[in-house]
């Protein structure tokens, strides 16, 4: 059999497995979609995005983030330049109370109806958890009904509790990468410790989202195993990051992800959790660049984040819902979030 013909026969068979049954990928399978040549890009990503819209639907979530507290992280994720073990040109800062309700402000004028709070620590203190609830209070005494987010590190169960019971509705924290290649990123805490807060915060009720980043330095085999183990976490939301050298960081010299590897890499996470929300974040302007994310949107992709990351620029808010615009793609609206 041609090469030719064994990648089209993978692709049939995705089709069947995938699109007609709603069953993701095998991580065999993933591996032999991102194995595709550039030649079958174009049928991979109308496969995904046929995927996207039978088993989530035509509308798209937009989410604006903001950082509650920068820097000084004492992790050593090699892909941060928020880590205070390495000598990055961030430092340490804190919002205060009447920024972040600003921030939410700003994010719901886009339309978004998602906003989250996050923090560069291991895990929450009694100050943030204060900074928290008082932030989400100011949110709500301000008439802002957006729906709150946040991503603070690893919990203890009794602050899984608080969470809940100040109304956030959706927590993050990401795996970052496959188990096999976690400890090659990070070495001051376990891949299994970023399990257990997932699983704490899902028997909580909260929704769970949980992604990483692509471009670490890990092998195709890699890329697939993370994306099986995300389809048996089951997150409501997956966040693709692409690596963004950062400086001072051990990862600076590090290649930027290609593009059409990027957008296999999508198309092949949409494969593998069909019903899943895969939503685009970090690093995809510098990856991809502004055509690359219409492709990406119409390759599986049915969230985005816009605006500013965390240190790093995003693309302007109002582009991104222009595109979504000329895609023709409906932003979620809160009442049917709520």
């Amino acid at each position: 059999m041609t090469a030719a013909a064994t990648e089209a026969e993978i692709l049939t068979i995705a089709r069947q497995q995938v699109l007609e049954n709603g069953t993701g990928l095998s991580q065999d399978q993933v591996v032999e979609v991102l194995r595709l040549g550039d030649d079958q890009i174009p049928a991979l990503l109308s496969l995904a995005h046929e995927v996207r819209m039978r088993w989530c639907g035509p509308e798209v979530e937009v989410e604006g983030i903001v950082s509650v507290k920068t820097g000084g992280c004492p992790e050593d994720c090699h892909f941060c330049s928020q880590s205070g073990r390495f000598p990055t040109p961030v430092r340490s800062a804190w919002l205060d109370i009447p920024g972040l309700v600003k921030a939410a402000a700003e994010t719901a004028a886009t339309g978004a109806t998602e906003f989250c709070i996050v923090a560069a620590v291991r895990g929450p203190d009694a100050r943030l958890m204060s900074q928290v609830r008082d932030g989400i209070k100011a949110i709500r005494e301000s008439g802002n009904d957006i729906q709150i987010a946040c991503s603070l590190g690893m919990l203890t169960q009794e602050q899984v509790d608080e969470l809940v019971e100040m109304g956030v509705h959706r927590y993050n924290h990401n795996l970052e990468t496959a188990r096999s290649h976690f400890p090659n990123v990070v070495t001051t805490h376990t891949w299994e410790e970023r399990w257990e807060t997932l699983r704490m915060v899902r028997e909580a009720g909260m929704e769970v989202c949980c992604g990483g980043i692509i471009g670490m330095g890990e092998s195709l085999e890699q890329r697939a195993e993370f994306a099986v183990q995300l389809a048996e976490l089951d997150p409501h939301e997956v966040p693709m990051n692409f690596l963004i050298p950062q400086p001072g960081t051990p990862y600076e010299s590090f290649e930027i992800v290609e593009g059409k590897d990027a957008l296999r890499v999508v198309a092949a996470f949409r494969l593998a959790m069909p019903r899943t929300m895969l939503r685009f974040a970090g690093g995809r302007e510098l990856t991809l660049g502004d055509l690359g994310a219409e492709q990406g949107m119409l390759g599986g992709v049915n969230a985005i984040i816009v605006g500013n990351y965390l240190t790093n620029l995003g693309r302007p808010a109002q582009q991104d819902l222009d595109m979504l615009d000329e895609l023709k793609m409906p932003i979620k609206a809160l009442s049917d979030s709520l």
